[in-house]
């Protein structure tokens, strides 16, 4: 009689399929973890990526930043050096102003008193007196100076025409000679303002 032991073939199947299920949800397992690693790699490299294309557009931006700023800081150094030199020159017209004196005051007025046809040789200050020497073509000319110079207060009246000398001097035009007749002159006058100066006293011999 044959006999035939179904439990046994039954167990021995489970156990194969049990076993194939196990290894079946390792591999499936295995595969899932690379799939993520792959994956989580993947997001990694791409989120350096996109860091790094946001650091390189900070870094240009930052450098054109820098061009602007250092076109800019060279636009407020030439101002600052113009607005120095501006400083300056109005700094010097206002000690030119505030230390403007007679002496300049009567250069001023003398220069504007020459009439045509008459120029200057020396001018002297001596106290309160002022010499003027100079030369003139005509009468007319140095007439003019002595009105022009008591225009102003700056010189008292009268203005003494101290010296007027008559002097011929040779001009060429062309290839001929002829005499040219010139006035030399002395002028004299007092400021207005200035105190005279005592003549000093002098010493008795012993």
């Amino acid at each position: 009689m044959i006999r035939i032991n179904l439990l046994g073939g039954e167990r021995q199947s489970t156990a194969r399929s049990f076993k194939f299920d196990i290894s079946q949800q390792l591999t499936a397992l295995c595969g899932l973890l690379v799939v993520a690693a792959v994956g989580g790699i993947g997001l990694w490299y791409w989120m350096l990526t996109q860091a790094s294309a946001r650091v390189d557009a900070e870094i240009v931006s930052t450098e054109r930043e820098a061009v602007r700023l250092k076109s800019l800081l060279a636009e407020v150094k030439a101002f600052e050096d113009r607005r120095s030199q501006l400083q300056d020159r109005v700094d010097l017209i206002e000690r030119l102003r505030q230390g403007q004196s007679a002496p300049v005051q009567l250069l001023d007025h003398v220069s504007r008193s020459l009439p045509d046809m008459l120029w200057l040789r020396a001018l002297k200050q001596d106290g309160a007196t002022v010499t003027i020497e100079g030369t003139s073509t005509t009468l007319l000319s140095l007439s003019d100076f002595v009105h022009n110079l008591g225009d102003k207060p700056i010189l008292q009246k009268p203005i003494d025409i101290v010296e007027s000398k008559a002097e011929t001097v040779e001009v060429l035009k062309g290839q001929q000679s002829s005499g040219q007749e010139l006035i030399n002159f002395t002028v004299r006058a007092d400021m207005t303002g200035v105190p005279k100066e005592e003549p000093k006293a002098k010493k008795g011999k012993r």
